[in-house]
C-alpha cells in the first residue's frame, strides 16, 4: 500500500521484501514468539516506554515474547497499528553527556491491537491464552478510578479497572483458578501507589459484582499488583516534520514516535520477579525496590520541583520554553541555585546519587529536540507547587531554620502569574509584556485570584494580599503564614517584581548585576 508520500507503508510484508532501509536504523527481532503481555494502552508514551523494553529484550534474546495492545477508549490507534502489523518507528533524541544522540527503530515487540469497544469477546478471549503473564497500561491519571458498573456481559465496559477485574475472571475460570496463571500487573499511571489502587478497584468490583471468594482469593494471591514509576518524556508524533522523516526512513509510518533517550522505570515488589522479566539484565534504566517512595520523592521535588519553581518565573521573565531557561544565563542562575543549594541538601540520597540526578535532569531540559512550552508546565500550578515545592521549602525551614529563597521566590512568582481581571473561556486571562495569556487551574481557584487582584487594585494592600493568600488552607493544606518570615519575605519578594520587573527580581535575587 502506498501513502500520500508515494511510498510505501511500514507493515511486515515490506520488511520481509528487503525494504533498503537507511544504515542508522535498527530492525527489532522478527522471530515468531508468543504473546506474553496484555497491554492497555496504545499511545505514544507505552509505544516508547515499555514496547521499546521488550523490544530491546527481544533484540537481546532474553524476553523472546510479544504484545497484546488493547484500547482503552472507544477512538484509538489499534486500527492503524493493526494495518502495519503492529510495527512502527521509535526515534529517540536528546543529549547524554553533553553529546547528541539518536537512534532509530522499528519496534517488533506489538503482535497486534483489539478495539474491546468492538470485539468485546475477542479481548476476553486472550485471557484463555497460558502464554499470558503480564499486564500494563497507562490509561492516564484518571484510568485508575472507581466507575460504577454493572459487570459486563456482550458490551465493553467502562472504566480500564473493570475492564481489568472481567479479563481477570475470565482467566480465573479458563484455568480454573490455577495459582500460576496469575498475572504481574505493572500500571504505569502517574498517580501514588498505582498498583495498589488498581488493586483495591479490582476488589470492589469481584465483591459488587458477586464473583465469589475464591476468584477473590485468588486475585489477592496469585496476582501481582506492582506500585510503579515511569520518566520519559515522549514527544509523539513528530507532525511538523514528519514528511522529511518518511523520506528519510524511505516509508510512510502513520505511528512514528519520538523521545528523549533517558528513561527510568521504578517497580516496587518482589525482586524474583525481575527474573521473569529480564530488564535489568538487558541493560535498561529500571529499578525493582522494596520501597518506591523515596525514587518517588526525588523525582517530584528535583524534576517536577525544578519545572514548577521555575515555570511561571521564567514566562513572567519572558521566556517560552524550558530550554529558554537553560540557555539564559540569570535563570539558569536561578535554576542551578534552586536546586543545588535548596532541594538537594535536604534529601535522603547519597550526595553522588543526588548530583547525578540533578545533572541529568539539567541536560534533559537542554534537549535539543525537545519544545516543552512553560505555558503547558503552568497548568494548576497551585497544587503543582503545594505537592512539588512547599515539601523541600518546609523542610529547609525545620532543617536549617530558614525560608529557602529560591523556592520562597517561586510562591512570590505564582501570585504574580495568576494575576487577572477576567476569566473567558475557562482561563483566567493574565498579561505579560502587554501580551494575554490564560492562566489554567480549577474555577474556584481562578476566581480567588481574580477576586484578590481586584482587592489590590483598590486598596493597594500588598501586605493583606498576602496574608490572604498565604491563609488558603484549601490551596496549600496550612496557612502559610504562620511559618516565621513567610508572609514578609513573599511580600518582600512581590514588592520587586512588581517595582523592578521580573528580570531585575530575579537578577538581584540571584547576584547577577546589570
Amino acid at each position: 500500500m502506498r501513502g500520500v508520500l508515494g511510498v510505501k507503508r511500514l507493515n511486515r510484508r515490506l520488511l520481509e521484501e528487503g525494504l533498503n532501509l537507511p544504515g542508522e536504523v535498527e530492525v527489532g527481532n522478527l522471530e515468531t514468539m508468543p504473546e506474553r503481555i496484555i497491554q492497555f494502552g496504545e499511545g505514544n508514551f507505552l509505544r516508547a516506554f515499555i514496547d521499546w523494553m521488550v523490544d530491546e529484550m527481544n533484540r537481546q534474546g532474553l524476553f523472546m515474547g510479544r504484545t497484546i495492545v488493547v484500547q482503552p477508549i472507544p477512538h484509538g490507534l489499534v486500527d492503524v497499528l493493526n494495518q502495519q502489523d503492529g510495527l512502527y518507528t521509535l526515534l529517540l533524541r536528546g543529549l547524554i553527556g553533553g553529546q547528541i544522540r539518536e537512534e532509530k527503530r522499528i519496534i517488533t515487540s506489538v503482535s497486534r491491537g483489539i478495539n474491546p469497544y468492538e470485539d468485546w469477546q475477542g479481548f476476553l478471549k486472550c485471557a484463555a491464552q497460558p502464554e499470558l503473564r503480564f499486564m500494563v497500561s497507562n490509561t492516564t491519571e484518571a484510568g485508575i478510578a472507581y466507575v460504577k458498573e454493572g459487570m459486563p456481559k456482550d458490551t465493553c465496559s467502562e472504566s480500564f479497572p473493570a475492564k481489568v477485574t472481567a479479563f481477570l475472571y475470565a482467566r480465573f475460570k479458563a484455568f480454573e483458578g490455577s495459582p500460576d496463571r496469575g498475572m504481574i500487573i505493572l500500571p504505569c499511571e502517574l498517580i501514588d501507589r498505582n498498583g495498589d489502587s488498581l488493586k483495591e478497584i479490582v476488589l470492589r468490583y469481584a465483591e459488587e459484582w458477586a464473583l465469589g471468594s475464591e476468584f477473590s482469593n485468588w486475585v489477592k494471591e496469585h496476582n501481582y499488583f506492582l506500585n510503579t514509576l515511569v520518566d520519559r518524556i515522549v514527544t509523539g508524533y513528530p507532525g511538523d516534520e514528519i514528511e522529511e522523516l518518511n523520506r528519510e526512513l524511505g516509508y510512510e509510518d502513520r505511528l512514528l514516535d519520538t523521545g528523549e533517550p533517558f528513561h527510568l522505570w521504578v517497580i516496587e515488589g518482589d525482586k524474583s520477579l525481575s527474573r521473569e522479566l529480564p530488564l535489568t539484565e538487558a541493560g535498561l534504566n529500571v529499578v525493582w525496590t522494596d520501597d518506591l517512595t523515596p525514587y518517588r520523592t526525588r523525582k517530584v521535588r528535583i524534576l517536577n520541583g525544578a519545572h514548577t519553581m521555575t515555570a511561571l518565573m521564567a514566562y513572567l521573565y519572558g521566556l517560552n520554553t524550558v530550554r529558554q531557561c537553560i540557555e539564559d544565563d540569570v535563570v539558569l542562575s536561578y535554576m542551578k541555585q534552586g536546586l543545588y543549594e535548596e532541594i538537594l541538601p535536604i534529601l535522603d540520597f547519597s550526595q553522588e546519587e543526588k548530583q547525578e540526578f540533578a545533572d541529568a535532569v539539567l541536560e534533559r531540559f537542554k534537549n535539543p529536540f525537545i519544545e516543552h512550552n512553560l505555558l503547558s508546565i503552568s497548568l494548576n500550578s497551585v497544587s503543582k507547587w503545594k505537592v512539588r515545592v512547599l515539601p523541600s521549602l518546609l523542610e529547609n525551614l525545620n532543617l536549617r531554620g530558614s525560608l529557602p529563597e529560591v523556592l520562597t521566590f517561586s510562591l512570590a512568582s505564582l501570585l504574580v502569574f495568576y494575576r487577572g481581571a477576567q476569566i473567558k473561556d475557562g482561563a483566567l486571562i493574565g498579561e505579560r509584556m502587554g501580551n494575554q495569556y490564560g492562566i489554567q487551574d480549577d474555577r474556584d481557584i481562578l476566581e480567588f485570584f481574580q477576586g484578590l487582584w481586584a482587592d489590590y487594585e483598590k486598596d493597594g494592600d500588598l501586605g493583606l494580599l498576602c496574608v490572604k493568600a498565604l491563609e488558603q488552607k484549601g490551596f496549600w493544606d496550612m496557612d502559610l503564614n504562620e511559618l516565621p518570615g513567610m508572609t514578609q519575605k513573599v511580600k518582600k519578594y512581590l514588592e520587586r517584581i512588581l517595582g523592578m520587573g521580573m528580570e531585575n527580581a530575579v537578577k538581584d535575587l540571584v547576584g547577577i548585576q546589570g
